[in-house]
Protein backbone atom coordinates (compact mmCIF):
# COMPACT_ATOMS: atom_id res chain seq x y z
CA UNK A 1 0.00 0.00 0.00
CA UNK A 2 1.72 3.58 -0.86
CA UNK A 3 0.66 6.61 0.93
CA UNK A 4 -1.71 9.21 -0.04
CA UNK A 5 0.45 12.46 0.04
CA UNK A 6 1.03 14.53 -3.09
CA UNK A 7 3.35 13.95 -5.93
CA UNK A 8 5.75 17.23 -5.50
CA UNK A 9 8.76 16.97 -7.21
CA UNK A 10 11.84 18.43 -5.62
CA UNK A 11 12.79 21.47 -7.49
CA UNK A 12 15.29 23.58 -7.85
CA UNK A 13 13.01 26.47 -8.73
CA UNK A 14 10.91 25.72 -5.55
CA UNK A 15 13.84 27.07 -3.53
CA UNK A 16 13.54 30.59 -4.96
CA UNK A 17 9.76 30.49 -5.12
CA UNK A 18 9.33 29.90 -1.10
CA UNK A 19 12.25 32.53 -0.69
CA UNK A 20 10.50 34.91 -2.70
CA UNK A 21 6.84 34.07 -1.10
CA UNK A 22 8.10 33.71 2.49
CA UNK A 23 11.33 35.79 2.61
CA UNK A 24 10.75 38.59 -0.34
CA UNK A 25 12.23 41.83 1.18
CA UNK A 26 15.55 39.67 2.50
CA UNK A 27 18.14 41.02 0.64
CA UNK A 28 21.56 39.65 -1.35
CA UNK A 29 24.22 42.42 -1.15
CA UNK A 30 27.07 41.95 -3.53
CA UNK A 31 30.06 43.62 -4.44
CA UNK A 32 29.97 44.14 -8.32
CA UNK A 33 33.10 43.31 -10.43
CA UNK A 34 32.33 46.62 -11.39
CA UNK A 35 32.97 48.05 -8.31
CA UNK A 36 29.68 49.62 -6.60
CA UNK A 37 27.67 47.54 -4.02
CA UNK A 38 24.35 46.26 -5.50
CA UNK A 39 21.45 45.25 -3.80
CA UNK A 40 18.22 43.07 -4.97
CA UNK A 41 15.56 40.71 -3.15
CA UNK A 42 14.93 36.86 -3.07
CA UNK A 43 11.77 38.63 -5.07
CA UNK A 44 13.46 40.51 -7.48
CA UNK A 45 16.16 37.74 -8.15
CA UNK A 46 13.31 35.48 -8.99
CA UNK A 47 11.43 37.67 -11.24
CA UNK A 48 14.93 38.26 -13.02
CA UNK A 49 15.61 34.37 -13.18
CA UNK A 50 12.29 33.93 -14.93
CA UNK A 51 13.43 36.31 -17.23
CA UNK A 52 16.42 34.52 -17.90
CA UNK A 53 14.44 30.97 -18.38
CA UNK A 54 12.55 32.87 -21.16
CA UNK A 55 15.95 34.02 -22.37
CA UNK A 56 17.49 30.99 -22.59
CA UNK A 57 14.61 29.71 -24.52
CA UNK A 58 14.61 32.29 -27.45
CA UNK A 59 18.54 31.54 -27.79
CA UNK A 60 17.05 27.89 -28.00
CA UNK A 61 18.61 26.37 -25.08
CA UNK A 62 16.47 22.91 -24.18
CA UNK A 63 15.81 20.54 -21.64
CA UNK A 64 19.54 18.69 -20.90
CA UNK A 65 21.39 21.69 -22.84
CA UNK A 66 24.48 22.95 -20.96
CA UNK A 67 24.67 25.99 -20.14
CA UNK A 68 28.69 27.30 -18.67
CA UNK A 69 29.44 30.07 -16.34
CA UNK A 70 32.79 31.37 -15.40
CA UNK A 71 31.92 33.29 -12.97
CA UNK A 72 32.61 34.96 -9.67
CA UNK A 73 29.59 34.82 -6.59
CA UNK A 74 27.09 37.37 -7.63
CA UNK A 75 23.53 37.97 -7.57
CA UNK A 76 23.75 37.79 -11.65
CA UNK A 77 25.51 34.16 -11.15
CA UNK A 78 22.43 33.48 -8.62
CA UNK A 79 20.02 34.66 -10.96
CA UNK A 80 21.80 32.23 -13.70
CA UNK A 81 21.94 29.01 -11.62
CA UNK A 82 17.82 29.32 -11.19
CA UNK A 83 16.75 30.48 -14.68
CA UNK A 84 18.94 27.48 -16.47
CA UNK A 85 17.39 24.84 -13.92
CA UNK A 86 13.79 26.52 -14.53
CA UNK A 87 13.86 24.74 -18.13
CA UNK A 88 15.77 21.75 -17.28
CA UNK A 89 18.74 22.90 -18.39
CA UNK A 90 22.36 22.48 -16.90
CA UNK A 91 24.83 24.97 -15.10
CA UNK A 92 28.51 24.22 -15.84
CA UNK A 93 30.45 26.19 -13.31
CA UNK A 94 33.72 26.12 -14.64
CA UNK A 95 36.35 26.84 -12.29
CA UNK A 96 39.08 29.62 -14.05
CA UNK A 97 41.56 28.47 -11.67
CA UNK A 98 42.86 24.97 -13.92
CA UNK A 99 45.21 25.66 -16.25
CA UNK A 100 43.61 27.26 -19.95
CA UNK A 101 44.22 23.72 -21.21
CA UNK A 102 41.72 22.05 -18.91
CA UNK A 103 39.07 24.71 -19.21
CA UNK A 104 39.16 24.21 -23.00
CA UNK A 105 38.80 20.12 -22.11
CA UNK A 106 35.72 20.43 -19.75
CA UNK A 107 33.70 22.82 -21.99
CA UNK A 108 34.18 20.71 -25.00
CA UNK A 109 33.48 17.44 -23.01
CA UNK A 110 30.47 19.16 -21.72
CA UNK A 111 29.34 20.15 -24.90
CA UNK A 112 28.54 23.41 -23.63
CA UNK A 113 26.44 25.87 -26.07
CA UNK A 114 26.63 29.40 -23.88
CA UNK A 115 29.11 30.51 -21.84
CA UNK A 116 27.86 33.14 -19.42
CA UNK A 117 31.22 35.14 -18.28
CA UNK A 118 32.32 38.05 -15.79
CA UNK A 119 34.35 40.85 -17.15
CA UNK A 120 37.82 38.98 -15.23
CA UNK A 121 37.35 36.24 -17.35
CA UNK A 122 36.94 37.76 -21.15
CA UNK A 123 40.72 37.67 -21.80
CA UNK A 124 41.17 34.24 -20.27
CA UNK A 125 38.17 33.24 -22.82
CA UNK A 126 39.76 35.26 -25.79
CA UNK A 127 42.83 33.36 -25.89
CA UNK A 128 40.96 30.05 -26.31
CA UNK A 129 38.07 31.05 -28.38
CA UNK A 130 39.28 29.12 -31.27
CA UNK A 131 39.38 25.73 -29.36
CA UNK A 132 35.69 26.31 -28.03
CA UNK A 133 33.69 25.55 -30.83
CA UNK A 134 31.03 24.22 -29.26
CA UNK A 135 30.12 27.81 -27.45
CA UNK A 136 27.52 29.39 -30.09
CA UNK A 137 27.33 32.50 -27.35
CA UNK A 138 29.01 34.69 -25.05
CA UNK A 139 26.89 36.41 -22.80
CA UNK A 140 29.39 38.80 -20.67
CA UNK A 141 28.01 39.50 -16.60
CA UNK A 142 27.73 43.41 -17.28
CA UNK A 143 25.58 46.05 -18.73
CA UNK A 144 25.96 48.14 -21.89
CA UNK A 145 28.22 50.97 -20.07
CA UNK A 146 30.71 48.53 -19.17
CA UNK A 147 30.94 46.21 -21.83
CA UNK A 148 34.21 45.62 -23.35
CA UNK A 149 35.00 45.55 -27.08
CA UNK A 150 35.96 42.09 -27.31
CA UNK A 151 36.44 39.17 -30.55
CA UNK A 152 34.13 36.68 -28.08
CA UNK A 153 31.52 35.28 -30.54
CA UNK A 154 28.35 36.72 -30.96
CA UNK A 155 28.96 38.59 -27.44
CA UNK A 156 26.13 40.90 -25.85
CA UNK A 157 25.96 42.66 -22.41
CA UNK A 158 24.54 40.11 -19.83
CA UNK A 159 21.87 43.33 -19.23
CA UNK A 160 20.97 44.19 -22.92
CA UNK A 161 20.54 40.28 -23.45
CA UNK A 162 18.37 40.00 -20.11
CA UNK A 163 16.39 43.08 -21.26
CA UNK A 164 14.62 41.47 -24.75
CA UNK A 165 12.69 38.59 -22.16
CA UNK A 166 10.13 39.66 -19.64
CA UNK A 167 9.06 37.48 -16.83
CA UNK A 168 5.68 36.38 -17.88
CA UNK A 169 6.87 32.80 -17.61
CA UNK A 170 6.12 29.62 -16.01
CA UNK A 171 9.18 26.82 -14.93
CA UNK A 172 8.65 23.80 -16.76
CA UNK A 173 8.01 20.76 -15.14
CA UNK A 174 9.60 17.94 -15.08
CA UNK A 175 11.50 14.71 -12.78
CA UNK A 176 13.03 15.70 -9.90
CA UNK A 177 15.95 13.62 -11.16
CA UNK A 178 16.28 15.58 -13.81
CA UNK A 179 20.06 16.64 -14.00
CA UNK A 180 20.46 20.27 -12.92
CA UNK A 181 24.33 21.17 -12.78
CA UNK A 182 27.60 20.15 -13.60
CA UNK A 183 30.78 20.66 -12.23
CA UNK A 184 34.31 18.86 -12.44
CA UNK A 185 36.82 17.63 -10.09
CA UNK A 186 40.20 19.68 -9.65
CA UNK A 187 42.15 16.82 -11.83
CA UNK A 188 45.28 16.74 -10.18
CA UNK A 189 46.17 12.79 -11.19
CA UNK A 190 43.97 12.92 -14.83
CA UNK A 191 41.88 14.73 -16.55
CA UNK A 192 39.13 15.87 -14.78
CA UNK A 193 35.95 14.15 -13.69
CA UNK A 194 32.61 15.74 -14.43
CA UNK A 195 30.17 15.17 -11.54
CA UNK A 196 26.05 15.78 -12.61
CA UNK A 197 23.84 17.01 -9.68
CA UNK A 198 20.13 16.42 -10.05
CA UNK A 199 17.43 19.22 -8.58
CA UNK A 200 16.65 16.14 -6.14
CA UNK A 201 19.75 16.41 -5.00
CA UNK A 202 20.78 19.63 -4.88
CA UNK A 203 17.39 20.31 -2.95
CA UNK A 204 18.36 17.44 -0.54
CA UNK A 205 21.63 18.95 -0.33
CA UNK A 206 20.32 22.36 0.81
CA UNK A 207 17.93 20.80 3.20
CA UNK A 208 21.16 19.08 4.84
CA UNK A 209 23.12 21.77 4.93
CA UNK A 210 20.31 24.12 6.61
CA UNK A 211 20.01 21.61 9.75
CA UNK A 212 22.66 22.19 12.97
CA UNK A 213 24.43 19.20 12.22
CA UNK A 214 25.60 20.85 9.19
CA UNK A 215 26.08 24.44 8.75
CA UNK A 216 22.46 25.50 10.11
CA UNK A 217 21.85 28.47 8.79
CA UNK A 218 19.06 30.56 9.46
CA UNK A 219 16.64 33.77 8.48
CA UNK A 220 18.47 35.51 11.29
CA UNK A 221 21.41 34.87 9.57
CA UNK A 222 23.46 36.73 7.42
CA UNK A 223 25.95 34.76 5.42
CA UNK A 224 28.75 35.58 3.53
CA UNK A 225 29.97 32.22 0.98
CA UNK A 226 33.40 33.12 0.50
CA UNK A 227 33.60 29.68 -1.17
CA UNK A 228 33.38 30.24 -4.68
CA UNK A 229 30.15 28.62 -6.65
CA UNK A 230 32.30 27.40 -9.34
CA UNK A 231 33.03 25.06 -6.21
CA UNK A 232 31.00 22.27 -6.09
CA UNK A 233 27.92 23.87 -5.37
CA UNK A 234 29.71 26.65 -3.41
CA UNK A 235 29.01 24.01 -0.72
CA UNK A 236 25.28 24.11 -1.40
CA UNK A 237 24.77 28.14 -0.24
CA UNK A 238 23.42 29.47 -3.48
CA UNK A 239 20.59 27.12 -2.30
CA UNK A 240 20.31 26.64 1.22
CA UNK A 241 20.30 30.53 2.08
CA UNK A 242 17.40 31.48 -0.16
CA UNK A 243 15.98 28.27 1.27
CA UNK A 244 16.34 29.40 4.68
CA UNK A 245 16.01 32.90 4.18
CA UNK A 246 19.22 34.40 5.01
CA UNK A 247 20.32 37.70 3.88
CA UNK A 248 23.09 36.72 1.77
CA UNK A 249 26.45 38.81 1.09
CA UNK A 250 28.20 38.05 -2.09
CA UNK A 251 32.02 38.94 -2.25
CA UNK A 252 32.80 39.12 -5.97
CA UNK A 253 36.41 38.86 -7.16
CA UNK A 254 37.60 40.74 -4.11
CA UNK A 255 38.63 37.71 -1.59
CA UNK A 256 41.84 38.68 0.05
CA UNK A 257 41.88 39.84 4.07
CA UNK A 258 41.29 43.05 4.09
CA UNK A 259 38.28 42.75 1.40
CA UNK A 260 36.50 39.96 3.05
CA UNK A 261 37.36 41.95 6.64
CA UNK A 262 35.36 44.94 5.29
CA UNK A 263 32.56 43.60 3.47
CA UNK A 264 31.96 41.25 6.72
CA UNK A 265 32.11 44.51 8.92
CA UNK A 266 29.83 46.70 6.72
CA UNK A 267 27.26 43.81 6.10
CA UNK A 268 26.96 42.86 9.74
CA UNK A 269 27.60 39.34 8.40
CA UNK A 270 27.29 36.47 11.10
CA UNK A 271 28.25 33.43 9.75
CA UNK A 272 31.14 32.90 6.33
CA UNK A 273 32.52 29.57 4.78
CA UNK A 274 35.44 29.25 2.62
CA UNK A 275 38.48 27.28 2.88
CA UNK A 276 41.76 27.58 4.72
CA UNK A 277 43.92 29.91 2.98
CA UNK A 278 41.03 32.31 2.82
CA UNK A 279 40.49 32.34 6.44
CA UNK A 280 44.90 32.44 7.31
CA UNK A 281 44.27 35.72 5.04
CA UNK A 282 41.23 37.25 6.81
CA UNK A 283 43.39 36.48 10.77
CA UNK A 284 46.14 38.58 9.55
CA UNK A 285 43.98 41.30 8.91
CA UNK A 286 41.92 40.82 11.93
CA UNK A 287 44.79 40.42 14.13
CA UNK A 288 46.78 43.46 12.43
CA UNK A 289 42.96 45.37 13.42
CA UNK A 290 43.08 43.91 17.36
CA UNK A 291 39.24 42.41 16.47
CA UNK A 292 36.79 40.60 14.48
CA UNK A 293 34.62 42.08 11.67
CA UNK A 294 31.93 43.18 14.51
CA UNK A 295 29.10 40.58 13.74
CA UNK A 296 30.60 37.53 12.81
CA UNK A 297 29.73 34.40 14.84
CA UNK A 298 30.66 31.09 12.96
CA UNK A 299 32.73 30.20 10.13
CA UNK A 300 32.62 27.00 8.06
CA UNK A 301 36.23 25.62 7.14
CA UNK A 302 36.87 22.88 4.40
CA UNK A 303 38.15 22.34 1.45
CA UNK A 304 41.33 20.85 3.24
CA UNK A 305 42.26 20.70 6.41
CA UNK A 306 42.03 23.27 8.81
CA UNK A 307 45.06 23.78 11.14
CA UNK A 308 44.65 23.28 14.91
CA UNK A 309 46.04 26.50 15.39
CA UNK A 310 43.86 28.66 12.86
CA UNK A 311 40.69 26.72 15.09
CA UNK A 312 42.12 27.95 18.39
CA UNK A 313 42.86 31.43 16.68
CA UNK A 314 39.16 31.87 15.61
CA UNK A 315 37.69 30.50 18.84
CA UNK A 316 40.18 31.58 21.49
CA UNK A 317 41.33 34.95 20.57
CA UNK A 318 38.35 36.50 18.69
CA UNK A 319 35.63 34.00 19.40
CA UNK A 320 34.39 32.81 16.64
CA UNK A 321 32.96 29.58 16.46
CA UNK A 322 34.66 26.87 13.83
CA UNK A 323 32.89 24.28 12.18
CA UNK A 324 35.23 21.86 10.43
CA UNK A 325 34.17 20.41 7.13
CA UNK A 326 34.89 17.43 5.10
CA UNK A 327 33.08 16.83 1.44
CA UNK A 328 34.22 16.82 -2.05
CA UNK A 329 32.61 17.26 -5.58
CA UNK A 330 31.66 14.14 -5.54
CA UNK A 331 29.72 14.66 -2.31
CA UNK A 332 27.54 17.42 -3.72
CA UNK A 333 30.06 18.62 -0.98
CA UNK A 334 29.13 18.59 2.19
CA UNK A 335 29.55 15.43 4.20
CA UNK A 336 30.78 16.13 7.53
CA UNK A 337 30.47 19.19 9.29
CA UNK A 338 31.86 20.38 13.26
CA UNK A 339 29.61 22.83 14.80
CA UNK A 340 27.50 20.44 16.50
CA UNK A 341 29.67 18.71 18.97
CA UNK A 342 28.00 15.11 20.61
CA UNK A 343 28.22 13.34 23.51
CA UNK A 344 32.40 13.13 23.15
CA UNK A 345 32.63 16.74 23.94
CA UNK A 346 30.91 16.55 27.00
CA UNK A 347 33.36 17.26 30.43
CA UNK A 348 36.32 18.59 27.95
CA UNK A 349 38.92 21.33 29.01
CA UNK A 350 39.03 24.02 26.64
CA UNK A 351 41.81 22.17 24.88
CA UNK A 352 40.29 18.81 24.68
CA UNK A 353 37.40 20.99 22.46
CA UNK A 354 39.75 22.61 20.36
CA UNK A 355 41.60 18.75 20.03
CA UNK A 356 37.73 17.75 18.38
CA UNK A 357 37.50 20.72 16.32
CA UNK A 358 40.17 19.70 14.57
CA UNK A 359 38.38 16.16 13.68
CA UNK A 360 35.64 16.74 11.01
CA UNK A 361 32.90 16.81 12.65
CA UNK A 362 29.20 14.52 12.02
CA UNK A 363 27.67 13.52 9.22
CA UNK A 364 23.94 14.91 8.68
CA UNK A 365 21.07 13.00 8.11
CA UNK A 366 21.61 11.23 4.24
CA UNK A 367 24.89 10.85 4.72
CA UNK A 368 26.23 6.74 5.73
CA UNK A 369 30.13 6.87 6.22
CA UNK A 370 31.64 3.59 6.51
CA UNK A 371 35.75 2.93 6.75
CA UNK A 372 37.17 -0.09 5.47
CA UNK A 373 40.34 -2.25 4.71
CA UNK A 374 41.69 -2.76 2.06
CA UNK A 375 39.49 -5.96 1.09
CA UNK A 376 36.44 -4.21 1.97
CA UNK A 377 35.58 -5.15 5.39
CA UNK A 378 33.89 -2.79 7.43
CA UNK A 379 36.07 -1.45 10.05
CA UNK A 380 34.77 -0.35 14.06
CA UNK A 381 34.03 3.16 15.40
CA UNK A 382 36.85 3.40 17.78
CA UNK A 383 38.56 6.65 17.11
CA UNK A 384 41.61 4.79 16.42
CA UNK A 385 41.44 1.93 13.59
CA UNK A 386 42.00 3.87 10.31
CA UNK A 387 41.01 2.63 7.02
CA UNK A 388 39.38 4.14 3.75
CA UNK A 389 36.53 6.28 3.82
CA UNK A 390 33.29 5.28 1.58
CA UNK A 391 30.25 7.32 1.52
CA UNK A 392 26.63 6.84 -0.06
CA UNK A 393 23.51 8.71 0.34
CA UNK A 394 21.19 10.79 -2.33
CA UNK A 395 23.74 13.48 -2.82
CA UNK A 396 26.79 11.13 -3.36
CA UNK A 397 27.96 10.54 -7.08
CA UNK A 398 26.78 7.12 -8.64
CA UNK A 399 28.84 7.68 -11.86
CA UNK A 400 31.19 10.34 -13.66
CA UNK A 401 30.01 12.39 -16.57
CA UNK A 402 30.19 10.55 -20.08
CA UNK A 403 32.06 7.48 -18.11
CA UNK A 404 30.04 3.96 -17.86
CA UNK A 405 32.49 2.77 -15.32
CA UNK A 406 30.91 1.67 -11.80
CA UNK A 407 32.54 3.54 -9.00
CA UNK A 408 30.42 2.21 -6.31
CA UNK A 409 31.24 -0.95 -4.32
CA UNK A 410 28.95 -4.04 -3.98
CA UNK A 411 26.87 -2.04 -1.48
CA UNK A 412 26.51 0.57 -2.82
CA UNK A 413 29.26 3.21 -1.04
CA UNK A 414 31.92 5.24 -3.06
CA UNK A 415 35.23 5.95 -2.40
CA UNK A 416 36.38 9.05 -1.37
CA UNK A 417 40.15 8.48 -1.71
CA UNK A 418 40.63 9.72 2.04
CA UNK A 419 42.11 7.91 4.96
CA UNK A 420 40.06 8.51 8.14
CA UNK A 421 38.97 7.01 11.74
CA UNK A 422 35.91 7.65 13.23
CA UNK A 423 35.12 8.15 16.72
CA UNK A 424 31.90 5.90 18.81
CA UNK A 425 29.96 9.04 18.73
CA UNK A 426 30.39 9.74 14.74
CA UNK A 427 33.30 12.22 14.69
CA UNK A 428 34.93 12.05 11.28
CA UNK A 429 39.03 12.48 11.32
CA UNK A 430 40.45 12.61 7.96
CA UNK A 431 44.05 11.18 8.45
CA UNK A 432 45.04 11.22 4.86
CA UNK A 433 44.35 11.23 0.75
CA UNK A 434 45.04 7.53 0.23
CA UNK A 435 47.60 8.77 -2.42
CA UNK A 436 49.49 11.01 0.02
CA UNK A 437 49.55 8.58 3.05
CA UNK A 438 53.33 7.62 4.15
CA UNK A 439 54.02 3.93 4.54
CA UNK A 440 56.80 3.56 6.73
CA UNK A 441 57.97 0.22 7.91
CA UNK A 442 54.25 -1.03 7.25
CA UNK A 443 52.71 1.88 9.26
CA UNK A 444 51.09 4.91 7.94
CA UNK A 445 52.04 8.47 9.11
CA UNK A 446 49.43 10.92 8.68
CA UNK A 447 50.77 13.96 6.82
CA UNK A 448 48.12 16.20 7.77
CA UNK A 449 48.37 15.97 11.28
CA UNK A 450 51.86 16.73 10.90
CA UNK A 451 51.02 19.91 8.51
CA UNK A 452 48.24 21.00 11.09
CA UNK A 453 50.81 20.85 14.12
CA UNK A 454 53.56 22.52 12.55
CA UNK A 455 51.81 25.42 10.50
CA UNK A 456 50.89 26.65 14.63
CA UNK A 457 54.75 27.36 14.66
CA UNK A 458 54.75 31.13 14.62
CA UNK A 459 57.30 30.89 11.55
CA UNK A 460 55.56 29.32 9.58
CA UNK A 461 53.17 30.38 7.12
CA UNK A 462 52.35 27.04 5.61
CA UNK A 463 53.37 23.21 6.05
CA UNK A 464 53.31 20.13 3.30
CA UNK A 465 54.61 16.67 3.83
CA UNK A 466 55.03 14.10 1.53
CA UNK A 467 57.01 10.29 1.44
CA UNK A 468 60.29 9.73 0.18
CA UNK A 469 61.65 6.68 -0.81
CA UNK A 470 63.75 5.20 1.87
CA UNK A 471 65.82 2.09 1.68
CA UNK A 472 65.02 0.60 4.66
CA UNK A 473 61.86 2.31 6.15
CA UNK A 474 59.63 2.14 1.88
CA UNK A 475 59.05 5.57 2.92
CA UNK A 476 60.07 8.84 5.35
CA UNK A 477 58.45 12.05 5.41
CA UNK A 478 60.05 14.81 4.43
CA UNK A 479 58.53 18.42 6.07
CA UNK A 480 58.42 21.12 3.44
CA UNK A 481 58.05 25.09 4.78
CA UNK A 482 57.06 28.52 4.01
CA UNK A 483 57.91 30.79 6.15
CA UNK A 484 56.32 33.91 7.39
CA UNK A 485 57.76 36.90 5.81
CA UNK A 486 61.10 37.76 7.01
CA UNK A 487 61.62 34.38 8.84
CA UNK A 488 63.65 31.81 8.09
CA UNK A 489 63.28 28.97 10.78
CA UNK A 490 66.33 26.57 11.34
CA UNK A 491 66.02 22.76 10.75
CA UNK A 492 66.34 22.05 14.16
CA UNK A 493 63.75 24.60 15.38
CA UNK A 494 61.12 23.13 13.79
CA UNK A 495 61.85 19.42 14.76
CA UNK A 496 62.05 20.57 18.35
CA UNK A 497 58.54 21.83 18.10
CA UNK A 498 56.87 18.82 16.99
CA UNK A 499 58.91 16.69 19.83
CA UNK A 500 56.24 15.66 22.04
CA UNK A 501 53.42 16.32 19.75
CA UNK A 502 53.46 13.40 17.22
CA UNK A 503 55.21 10.35 17.84
CA UNK A 504 58.62 9.71 17.39
CA UNK A 505 58.28 7.63 14.61
CA UNK A 506 56.49 10.04 12.55
CA UNK A 507 59.73 13.04 13.23
CA UNK A 508 60.18 13.92 9.68
CA UNK A 509 63.53 13.06 8.55
CA UNK A 510 64.38 16.76 7.40
CA UNK A 511 62.93 20.03 6.59
CA UNK A 512 62.63 21.76 3.13
CA UNK A 513 62.10 25.80 3.14
CA UNK A 514 60.54 27.12 -0.11
CA UNK A 515 59.17 30.54 -1.46
CA UNK A 516 55.88 28.98 -2.22
CA UNK A 517 53.75 25.46 -1.88
CA UNK A 518 51.81 24.80 -5.00
CA UNK A 519 48.16 24.74 -4.80
CA UNK A 520 45.45 22.21 -6.93
CA UNK A 521 42.40 24.37 -8.89
CA UNK A 522 40.10 23.75 -5.15
CA UNK A 523 42.91 25.57 -3.04
CA UNK A 524 44.24 21.99 -1.98
CA UNK A 525 47.93 21.61 -1.71
CA UNK A 526 49.60 20.06 -4.74
CA UNK A 527 51.26 17.15 -3.11
CA UNK A 528 51.77 15.70 -7.30
CA UNK A 529 53.32 19.11 -7.82
CA UNK A 530 55.88 18.53 -4.77
CA UNK A 531 56.62 15.47 -5.27
CA UNK A 532 58.18 16.50 -8.82
CA UNK A 533 59.76 19.48 -7.40
CA UNK A 534 61.48 17.08 -5.23
CA UNK A 535 62.13 13.81 -7.45
CA UNK A 536 65.56 14.30 -7.26
CA UNK A 537 65.99 15.23 -3.36
CA UNK A 538 67.45 12.58 -0.99
CA UNK A 539 66.76 12.26 2.45
CA UNK A 540 69.94 12.33 4.80
CA UNK A 541 69.15 9.47 6.76
CA UNK A 542 68.50 7.15 3.50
Amino acid sequence: MLGLMQDWPLLLHRIIDHAAIQYGGQEIVTRSVEGPMHVETFTQLRTRALQVAKRLEADGIKAGDRVATLAWNTWRHMEIWYGVAGIGAITHTVNPRLFPEQIAWIINHAEDRLMMVDLTFVPLLEKLADKLGCIEKYIVLTDAAHMPQTSLRNAVAYEDWLAEADADFEWQAFDENTAAGLCYTSGTTGLPKGVLYSHRSNVLHAMQACTPASLGVTSLDTVLPVVPMFHANAWSLAFSLPMAGARTVMPGPKLDGDSVFELMDAEGVTMSAGVPTVWKMLLDTMRERGRKPKALKRVAIGGSACPRGMIAAFQRDFGVEVGHAWGMTETSPIGTCGFELRSGAKGLDEEGILDLKAKQGTAPFGVELVITDDNDKHLPWDGKTVGRLKVRGPCITKSYFKEDKPVLDALGYFDTGDIASIDPDGTLCITDRSKDVIKSGGEWISSVQIENIATAHPDVHEAAVIGMAHPKWDERPLLIIVPEKGKSPAREDILGYLEGKIAKWWMPDDVQLIEEIPHTAAGKINKLGLREKFADYKLPTA
